[in-house]
């Protein structure tokens, strides 16, 4: 029976060299003053050691070097995948994935978290947090308490959405909600809508709190008469009676799968879609809706919001930001079909 392959070492690659095991490691580490202190022939010569070796770096060793392995830590609050909201963060992983292959790093995806109340729980007994030089989060709301744990125990993070103050800055890369949804307010009045609805929760995660605040902000500045209407344990039917109660001729949904409900439940009474009732979506599906629906509203930069996640964080692990980063990424615009002016019909009629 044969035992299996020893691993080779920097030591072996000095001794079939005749170099020292310090020369090797310069050349290993591609220093900047390598090609001064090493000769040409000498560097070549190890190289062709590593090379017919097939040497790889010991990642215990490589990181007592240079105090980071590449391995970046991904958490999710929520499962991901495979689940309802899977099409949702998909464009977030690829983004982030695709930042940490560019710049030469692997990825840890943290899933051994414990799931209470619904969300996992980062850090728990068996936490493996530092095996990752740093960790990029991502969930639709994160736990406070465990953002001020991260920032006094200061391990690197950087959260994938903007996050509230804990204990001190998050930094983020996040969606500018505000903007993006005051625009919408303001397309709305300039085609003359009066009477507007902002459909959804509002308040809570970060993302919800701050389309409230640009959808009041802006219909405030417009000086236009708007209402809300929470959706959460109501059906579409219900809401279509609220929502039509009243003289409301455009309704803004926080949940673009209320959207399409509303629009779906709006048809089924003879409504029409958008003449008698405009209907916004305020950025992606993040649960299954119809996709024949052309919704007026926005798309939300997440590919490009886990890109840049990783890139504020490698930032940070080589010291290049002195404070945390916080970046908030415009969004883009969709016409779509369910925005037009009113008619000045009352849908409840």
């Amino acid at each position: 029976m044969t035992g299996s392959r020893r691993r080779v070492t920097q030591q072996d690659i000095a001794r079939m060299t005749g170099v020292s095991q310090a020369t090797v490691s310069l050349v290993l580490n591609g220093r900047a003053d390598a090609d001064v202190r090493i000769a040409p022939e000498t560097r070549e010569r190890v190289l062709a050691a590593i090379r017919a070796t097939g040497y790889v770096a010991d990642p215990v060793a490589r990181r007592l070097a240079d105090r980071h392995n590449r391995i970046l830590g991904v958490f999710t609050s929520e499962p991901v995948f495979p689940s309802g909201t899977g099409d949702f963060y998909q464009p977030f992983l690829l983004g982030i994935e695709q930042c940490a292959e560019h710049l030469g790093c692997d990825l840890l995806l943290l899933t051994s978290a414990p799931v209470l109340d619904g969300r996992r729980r980062l850090f728990h007994q068996d936490n493996r947090l530092r095996l990752a030089d740093g960790c990029v989060l991502l969930g639709r709301q994160l736990d406070p308490a465990e953002l001020t744990r991260l920032l006094a125990d200061g391990l690197p993070f950087v959260s994938v959405g903007r996050r509230d103050d804990a204990g001190g800055p998050v930094p983020y890369v996040g969606a500018d909600y505000p903007a993006a949804t005051g625009a919408l307010v303001r397309r709305a009045v300039a085609l003359g809508h009066r009477r507007l609805t902002y459909l959804g929760q509002g308040d809570g995660p970060e993302s919800h709190a701050d389309r409230m605040r640009g959808f009041r902000t802006a219909a405030a500045a417009a000086g236009v008469e708007w209402r809300h209407e929470p959706a959460a344990g109501r059906d579409p039917a219900e809401l279509l009676d609220a929502v039509t109660a009243g003289t409301c001729t455009v309704v803004f949904a926080e949940e673009y799968a209320d959207g399409v409900a509303l629009a779906v439940q709006a048809r089924q009474r003879g409504l029409d879609i958008p003449a008698d009732l405009s209907i916004v979506a305020l950025g992606d599906p993040t649960r299954p809706a119809r996709a024949d629906l052309d919704l007026t509203g926005f798309r939300i930069p997440r590919q490009q919001m886990g890109w840049q996640a990783v890139e504020v964080l490698t930032a940070a692990l080589r010291g290049a930001t002195a404070a945390p980063a916080q970046r908030l990424l415009p969004c883009e615009e969709v016409v779509g079909a369910t925005l037009v002016p009113p008619t000045g019909r009352n849908p409840a009629q």
